[in-house]
């Protein structure tokens, strides 16, 4: 169990298995030895832990190590996959500016690969929401020409044509947005997600400010996953954006025992009550579930799923715990600066 040790009795270490009280054993191992044993399986595990694929590390929210390790392939062996995993590890931390080259690189070396062109365009997504007007008008060319080129490459693939409506949805025409153009998007996504294409004309509804509409396809997106939680969760999203509260908690609620088709929607939910403030202890389960998922996913990071559950635990006035959350979050991620803050925070 973890933190707990169980004590061995002091006499135990005189004895060896089969050993009557008071005789020696036929034969014992010697101490130096019986620490080498110990040295090689620790080595050994060690060692298991570092030849996992940079993939795995990435998903189980490993980001130093998956860091170090697509580090040390590109210096021996460079290849396109590992620039991409490169920058989706620099994309978890929020370090676009250190992501977008290794993103640039395998796009450029597998310039037929649509799940490159995604992950560039995503990266400059980022970027372009965190820089000035005339920078992010820029950057923001280049998100439309990447997801419009990652469609092009995979038109089945419904996580890029949402992408692409998104990106129309938010974008003004000067840089290419468009409602007509991610009205189209969901017409092509209808025979891919039809949640997803739901989704997307339910957001077109929020712009036109038809909010009766937007519920609909909303509860359309519901019906259409099977009630998955990810589909919950985008409604919760709406009721809070149109101050419905009560609301917004209740879908969340019914998030706990709805399919889990998106495991992030969990730590989506969570996030959602802490920022509005609102029952803190169903966001602790939610985000405790996902933490201990045997499948966690690389969109939703468990260092940060970590950072979310100490914010949680210090509304709750729990620091003691809130800290040992953080600390577990920098021992996956050791320069995310949101746990180097709560961290300081917590222990100050």
């Amino acid at each position: 169990m973890r933190g707990r040790r169980r004590r061995i009795n002091e006499h135990s270490c005189h004895s060896e298995p089969g050993a009557k009280p008071g005789e020696e054993p036929a034969f014992r191992f010697p101490r130096s030895a019986r620490f080498l044993i110990v040295s090689l399986l620790i080595l050994a595990f060690s060692a298991a832990l570092s030849a996992q694929a940079p993939q795995d590390l990435l998903t189980t929210g490993r980001v130093d190590q998956a860091v170090q390790a697509l580090e040390q392939q590109i210096h021996t062996a460079p290849t396109a996959e590992a620039y991409n995993l490169l920058c989706r590890a620099r994309f978890e931390l929020g370090a676009w500016d250190a992501g977008i080259p290794a993103c640039e690189k395998a796009a450029s070396l597998a310039p037929d690969n649509s799940l490159y062109h995604l992950w560039l365009g995503r990266i400059y997504g980022e970027k372009a929401d965190h820089a000035g007007f005339f920078s992010a008008a820029g950057l923001a060319k280049k998100v439309r020409a990447e997801f419009e080129r990652a469609v092009e490459l995979a038109p089945n693939g419904w996580e890029a044509r949402t992408d692409l409506a998104e990106f129309y949805l938010e974008a003004p025409g000067i840089v290419g947005g468009g409602k007509d153009k991610a009205r189209a998007q969901a017409a092509l996504l209808a025979p891919l997600n039809p949640a997803m294409s739901h989704w997307v004309i339910a957001r077109l509804a929020e712009k036109n400010k038809d909010n009766a509409a937007a519920e609909r396809e909303y509860r359309a997106a519901i019906d259409a996953s099977n009630g998955g939680a990810r589909a919950w969760v985008n409604l919760a999203g709406f009721y809070r954006h149109t101050s419905r509260l009560d609301d917004m908690v209740q879908a969340l609620r019914t998030v706990e025992s709805s399919p889990l088709d998106r495991p992030a929607a969990l730590v989506d939910g969570a996030g959602m009550l802490l920022r509005t403030e609102r029952d803190y202890p169903l966001a602790t389960r939610l985000v405790r579930r996902y933490i201990a998922l045997p499948n966690m996913v690389e969109e939703a990071p468990v260092f940060k799923a970590h950072v979310l559950l100490g914010e949680l635990l210090e509304k709750q006035g729990d620091r003691q715990a809130a800290a040992e959350e953080y600390r577990a979050a920098l021992a996956l991620a050791h320069t995310y600066r949101q746990a180097q803050e709560g961290l300081k925070r917590v222990t100050r």
